[in-house]
């Protein structure tokens, strides 16, 4: 067995109570049409969602995430969106933990009258709450009188702890609380940015030769001073993280654990990706800025290991604060940040608190009623496992990610139609159709299909991809002299590919789908029954490692969607 880490830092094992599920509006996917880390911009127009769960038309999937968590990416708000390492943390609103409310769903006014005790009360009964567990939380009482100092209110109702918590520190309920309850408040002064950072003049200057495809190099180079400064107003903040590398992200693992234990789920080829950017945004950007300012950094202490380490850290804990509506159009997402205390709560898709923005300051409201001692969760955002375990280093166990989803790359689907193929005439017809739907940008080498538990997240692309595949020479003529325009208004009006379409789809397309399912599970290497069998011994699943736990969330996740699928167009 592999040698990880014991336990997670975020999100539920197998046996944590999670909240009760409130009554879902998915307004979006998570998923991502090309795999790649957050520093790789993604080609051709896909739907991408953000962790906020807005879907946005047309818009390029980053193969490199760009702002993170994922919410705002836990936007995220919690986190930042997908990493602009990760392909999915680019678009970060409430996604990371809060913001906007999800359409549809009404949320009640924050209950502020119950919070408002003063703030050194407030604080001290959090210290003593913490004092009472053992000397490894001495760091928590640090933080806790560190966020007195920072003006941070803290709900006494909640206790932050390690003890109760699903992973790493937590935040749990001390008391009952109602839906709209504010957990606590933090000032826009203490949250850690390229904006609040000692070195931030420094930065507003060099922003010109700081720019970079992930868009997250000026707080990462805060990060890398604060972190590494004996003086830093951030010390007791950093000190809840001993070793960054407890985040046991993918990046982390060798690389023959990593392609052993997560073949054909996309994480591999994503963090390949990842890797490789970001040893060229610190060869060619960082690097020539720590020379420039050889006062403040050091290339012997501010390493490419520790950047990496800190890549990972703004992955799992930054947050991107959501744009206007308005706004969206006009400019790219705003940059991650740290907020302390947010990025403390864990995650899970049926949570019980989100986070939202206001000119001066940031709360935590929960979204229903939780009991006493129960864990407080915060949302990543809409984020499949393959997302989660890339992006945060763990995963979800089936059933409890409602937003998992499955890829069948787009590549599949050409290969297949070519396999069928009889005849070298035909085989050049698929050729001519897959060079269409590239024109089109329906269609790229890396891109894929996001299979979601209720209905295809990406219908339009895959409705298009076998209608044209499936097409005779003489329709795919016509077709191509209206340059794909068609009376397509019945269509239309049913384009969403729900799980009752897709059974409904034309024989010749069922086909097409069914062999384009059987070639991308032959890329796993094990079927669902291995697979469902080692979940169904818990001796046998006890014994994994933990990485190998949390892989198999992943693994059987997808390939539960993917045989969904099969049945539906067999």
């Amino acid at each position: 067995m592999s040698g990880a880490v014991a336990t997670p830092l975020r999100g539920p094992s197998a046996a944590t109570e999670a909240p009760q599920p409130p009554e879902v509006h998915r307004a979006g996917h998570s998923g991502r049409k090309t795999r790649g880390g957050p520093w790789i911009p993604r080609r051709g127009t896909t739907r991408s969602s953000d962790p906020s769960g807005k879907r946005s038309e047309a818009r390029p999937h980053r193969d490199g995430l760009r702002a993170p968590r994922p919410g705002g990416s836990r936007a995220r708000s919690r986190r930042c969106s997908p990493s602009p390492f990760c392909p999915l943390l680019a678009t970060v609103s409430p996604a990371h933990g809060g913001g906007a409310p999800l359409p549809g769903k009404a949320r009640p006014g924050p209950r502020v009258g119950s919070v408002m005790a003063s703030a050194p009360k407030r604080f001290k009964a959090a210290v003593e709450s913490g004092a009472q567990e053992k000397s490894s939380a001495d760091p928590l009482s640090a933080f806790l009188a560190w966020c007195g100092r920072a003006g941070v209110e803290l709900n006494p109702k909640v206790r932050l702890s390690r003890e109760g918590a699903v992973a790493g520190y937590g935040m749990l309920a001390a008391e009952e609380l109602e839906a709209g309850e504010v957990l606590f408040t933090i000032p826009r002064t203490a949250l850690l940015s390229q904006h609040t950072t000692s070195i931030h003049a420094l930065l507003q200057e060099a922003q010109e030769s700081l720019q970079s495809q992930s868009g997250w190099v000026p707080l990462l180079l805060a990060l890398l001073h604060e972190y590494t400064a004996s003086s830093s107003h951030w010390r007791p903040y950093f000190s809840l993280w001993q070793d960054f590398r407890s985040l046991d992200h993918p990046m982390f693992w060798p690389q023959e654990e990593r392609t052993r234990l997560l073949q054909g789920t996309g994480i591999p080829e994503a963090v390949d990706k990842d890797l490789a950017n970001i040893q060229l945004e610190y060869n060619s950007i960082i690097l020539p800025f720590m020379e420039t300012h050889p006062d403040i950094f050091d290339p012997k202490l501010h390493t490419l290991e520790l950047y990496k380490e800190l890549v990972a850290f703004v992955m799992a804990y930054s947050f991107q604060e959501p744009l206007e509506e308005e706004e969206e159009d006009e400019k790219g997402p705003n940059p991650p940040m740290m907020v302390p205390v947010a990025d403390i709560l864990n995650h899970v898709a049926n949570h019980n608190a989100n986070l939202e923005y206001s000119p001066h300051c940031l709360r935590m409201v929960t979204t229903q009623a939780v009991r006493k001692g129960q864990e407080i969760f915060n949302t990543y955002g809409q984020m499949a496992n393959w997302q989660l375990l890339h992006m945060y280093g763990f995963a979800e166990p089936y059933p409890g990610n409602s937003h998992d989803t499955a890829d069948i790359q787009m590549v599949t689907l050409r290969r297949a139609a070519l396999q069928r193929a009889k005849s070298e005439a035909q085989q050049q017809l698929v050729s001519e159709q897959w060079d269409f739907l590239c024109q089109l940008e329906m269609v790229g080498e890396e891109g894929a299909f996001v299979l979601g538990w209720d209905e295809v997240l990406t219908e339009e692309e895959l409705s298009m991809t076998l209608k044209v595949l499936c097409m005779s020479e003489e329709e795919f003529k016509e077709y191509k002299e209206q340059d794909g325009w068609e009376d397509d208004s019945d269509e239309e009006e049913n384009s969403t590919l729900s799980n009752e379409a897709l059974s409904r789809l034309k024989t010749p397309c069922k086909k097409l789908l069914y062999d384009s399912v059987l070639l991308t599970l032959e890329s796993y290497g094990a079927d669902l029954k291995a697979e469902q069998d080692l979940l169904n011994n818990k001796e046998a699943y006890e014994k994994l490692s933990r990485r190998e736990q949390q892989a198999l969330h992943v693994r059987y996740g997808q390939k539960r969607i993917l045989h969904q699928l099969l049945e539906l167009v067999q």
